[in-house]
């Protein structure tokens, strides 16, 4: 019964944001998306992806805002070509049939940029959209007066609940994310 409402509140909070345009833009060349899961439950596979892009739209007090963010699934960077390309492939990421990753955050308190704490929200990935809960790091920025700020998002998701259970016994089914973004006043 839950699973059902899901979808549709994300469609619901999708219509009801500003139709004005964004008031912030995640800097691609200032920001990075970044995972890592555990091999053999002894050693850490870590990859980047490079190419993040989205915005950050705040209403019309500017006390609230919510953080839209796709990535580009082929900017993965890890380290070999090997693991590379395993990652893309399907029973990875999939990158073929599934090129991006979305994460639409709920309204979120522009005061707890200051002080960090919980940002809920939906991602979607490999055409699979689930509830998340990630931790905001603090950052030292408001978006209320800072034309430039800076924030790291920090959580973990099971791989299995987007499609990935290849490899269960050899690679843990926890997997650590960061978003270390930087964002920047929109221009009009």
């Amino acid at each position: 019964m839950r699973a059902a409402w899901l979808p549709l509140l994300f469609v619901a909070l999708l219509a009801i944001a500003p139709a004005r345009g964004a008031d912030y833009r995640i800097d691609t060349s200032r920001s990075h998306a970044e995972f890592n899961v555990r091999l053999l439950w002894v050693r850490q596979i870590s990859g980047r992806f490079t190419d993040i892009h989205g915005e950050v739209d705040l209403n019309a007090l500017r006390d609230t805002a919510v953080v839209q963010a796709t990535v580009n699934v082929d900017s993965v960077e890890m380290p070999s070509a090997r693991l590379r390309r395993w990652v893309l492939d399907p029973e990875f990421f999939d990158v073929r049939r599934f090129p991006e990753i979305h994460f639409v955050s709920a309204p979120l308190a522009v005061r707890s940029l200051d002080a960090g704490g919980e940002l809920p929200g939906w991602l979607t990935l490999r055409g699979v959209t689930r509830q998340v809960l990630f931790r905001l790091e603090p950052a030292s920025c408001t978006l209320q007066r800072d034309t430039l700020c800076q924030i790291e998002v920090r959580g973990q998701i099971q791989r299995s609940d987007y499609g990935m259970d290849g490899h269960h016994t050899a690679i843990s089914d926890t997997v650590n994310l960061g978003l270390l973004i930087t964002l920047d006043e929109a221009a009009d």
